[in-house]
């Protein structure tokens, strides 16, 4: 193989072969091994408290994170956090898609010790109850009577003195599972962190229907209120956002810490006036060369960060006119530094082409 192409994996020659095994580890970012193991003391600051051992910490902050000096805000970033944090607003982020709006929630909740971060992602079929909870009426049927065919009796009925033994309400709670919203207002002494991702990309209806819950911090689950009665202590269990069962008194959701609520926009739509004056709003601006560079060191370590410096310069030389983001530089400084490639800076213009143009 000639040496312009030696970092190849894939060389479309057509012949089977086990170049895969020479693949090098995935970029920090795209690592979805899931470590367990939360221990302070993993290699590359992988233990972290808020990171629920699914490795979501490590994705949005940087497995180098402990190692590098870590970006500090600026005063009005930090003063619109706290506003948020203090009056117990939501904050509505906008900016350049990665300008770290999302980064922002992961790095609050890992200051503060808040655990894990609940991430409702928004797409056009949003809607508030996706957030809120789920109920699986269908499995709940099937089960319902896959247990009355094989507890009926010879005559048909339920027990052998012909009574129905089988409280349907008893259950109802193995099919209901709770939302990332509907995680985040559980009662608890600690607020939760919430991002709501790129909220533009709802359909119009959704900011107006996330307004009451917002503002009044509960919601009621209309399948246990009606039953609440029926249920033991009027309670039932059901699964969180997190996999955990918690129990659920007469059909309601009422939070006690009001949730740090993130709601993060690209900017591509604007939102009623209801929603905005609900929200603190940070604006987070274009990133300088120094922002760049411990952006880099804290997701790929210092000798990365410094072998990349002419690729965060002309970076930010491009982004002035153009409409490119910090993934891409990220993607090509990684890929530049691992495969080390003949033609380097062709190979990064390829990965960081502008998000405006045309396709």
């Amino acid at each position: 193989m000639s040496e312009p192409s030696e970092w190849l994996i894939y060389r479309g020659a057509g012949e089977p072969h086990g170049g895969i095994t020479q693949l090098p580890p995935p970029p920090p970012w795209r690592d979805f091994a899931g470590r367990g193991d939360n221990s302070p003391d993993d290699e590359g600051g992988t233990g972290d408290a808020g990171d629920g051992g699914d490795g979501s910490a490590d994705r949005r902050l940087g497995g180098y994170r402990h190692e590098a000096e870590l970006h500090r805000p600026g005063a009005e970033e930090l003063e619109m956090i706290n506003a948020a944090l203090y009056l117990r607003r939501p904050l509505l982020v906008t900016g350049s898609p990665g300008a770290g709006k999302s980064t922002l929630a992961h790095s609050v909740a890992h200051e503060l010790g808040l655990g894990r971060v609940l991430r409702w992602p928004i797409v056009s079929r949003s809607a508030l109850q996706d957030g809120l909870y789920h109920y699986d009426a269908i499995a709940r049927l099937q089960d319902v009577q896959l247990a009355a065919h094989s507890a009926a009796g010879p005559n048909g009925a339920d027990g052998a003195d012909g009574t129905d033994r089988h409280d349907p309400s008893a259950d109802i709670g193995s099919y209901i599972r709770l939302g990332p919203l509907g995680t985040a207002l559980l009662p608890s002494e600690q607020p939760r962190v919430l991002l709501i991702d790129e909220l533009d990309k709802s359909d119009i209806d959704l900011p107006n229907d996330l307004l009451n819950v917002l503002e009044e911090g509960e919601f009621g689950i209309p399948e246990l209120e009606r039953i609440a009665d029926r249920l033991p202590d009027g309670e039932a269990e059901v699964l969180t956002d997190d996999g955990k069962k918690v129990r659920i008194k007469g059909g309601r959701v009422q939070c006690r810490a009001f949730p740090f609520v993130v709601l993060t926009s690209n900017g591509e739509r604007d939102f009623p006036a209801p929603l905005m004056r609900r929200c603190i709003h940070l604006e987070l601006g274009r990133p300088d060369h120094q922002r760049l560079a411990t952006f880099v060191r804290a997701h790929l370590g210092d000798e990365a960060a410094r072998a990349g410096d002419d690729l965060i310069s002309h970076f930010l030389e491009r982004s002035r006119s153009e409409l490119i983001s910090t993934d891409q530089l990220l993607n090509a400084i990684y890929l530049t530094d691992a495969a080390a490639p003949a033609g380097r800076d062709r190979l990064a213009d390829l990965l960081i082409q502008r998000l405006d143009r045309p396709r």
